[in-house]
């Protein structure tokens, strides 16, 4: 049977347009009350700024052969055990028969701050996927087979984002694909190498200009880190899951 990857594109411009204006009201809110975003937080976590994703993970479940399956993206019941650390808060979670088959998180990153906030979503993406998979070992989630583990980033297209960053290493030389890389190639190549070392089973980065707020425009690096295919990994996935 053919994998159904519903209408993906359509539903991303849907819900790159729904990220920017969400974030648009929440800054028109803080400017009428006079709040600020404290460290650009807002710029850099995704949370219900990325509920168009979501819906589109629901989507892909439903149609490819689990339409029972428990999609969890509620806070409350989105933390799984870690093996480092006691539990960790992912952003959706699909559960079928009491197993696990599926953990995302969606991420995005917006301006001025590019520099640091990067190397902290690096960090992050890394220590929570070992994490997980060293907990997966350990029988956290009992006796099953491994999980799709998802990461999806949406980085605004922008000056700051594209222009390329000079590295400095004043002991040892930085691997070639970073010298002169911009901060979107940098996300770029930190996807592929999630993947290639199989932190995850995919990961993605999606460029998108504020302009996006009507039309939803964005933006891919590559094929391998491209949009399709992680809708596509992730379908099979599921409907793997679906023929056990």
């Amino acid at each position: 049977m053919a994998l159904n990857l519903c209408d993906y594109e359509h539903k991303a411009r849907d819900a790159i347009r729904a990220f920017w204006q969400t974030r648009e009201q929440a800054r028109q809110k803080q400017a009428s009350t006079g709040q600020s975003d404290q460290g650009e937080r807002a710029s850099v976590t995704g949370g219900k700024n990325l509920d168009g994703f979501s819906d589109l993970v629901t989507a892909l479940v439903r149609a490819n052969g689990l339409p029972d399956a428990q999609i969890h993206h509620q806070r409350t019941v989105l933390t799984l055990p870690g093996y480092f650390r006691p539990t960790k808060l992912w952003d959706l979670l699909v559960i079928d028969k009491g197993h696990l088959v599926a953990a995302v998180e969606f991420k995005s990153h917006v301006g001025p701050s590019f520099g640091n906030n990067f190397n902290n979503r690096t960090e992050e993406a890394i220590g929570t996927a070992h994490d997980l998979w060293t907990a997966y070992r350990e029988g956290a989630f009992g006796q099953q087979e491994r999980p799709f583990v998802g990461w999806l980033m949406v980085v605004e297209d922008a000056p700051g984002s594209r222009t390329a960053v000079r590295e400095v290493s004043p002991h040892f030389p930085v691997f070639p694909e970073f010298a002169g890389a911009s901060y979107l190639q940098r996300y770029d190549v930190l996807c592929q190498k999630l993947v290639r070392e199989q932190l995850y089973s995919s990961a993605t980065v999606l460029a998108t200009p504020h302009s996006a707020i009507t039309d939803g425009h964005h933006a891919e690096l590559s094929a391998m880190t491209g949009l399709r295919s992680f809708v596509a990994s992730l379908a099979g996935h599921i409907a793997t899951r679906a023929a056990l």
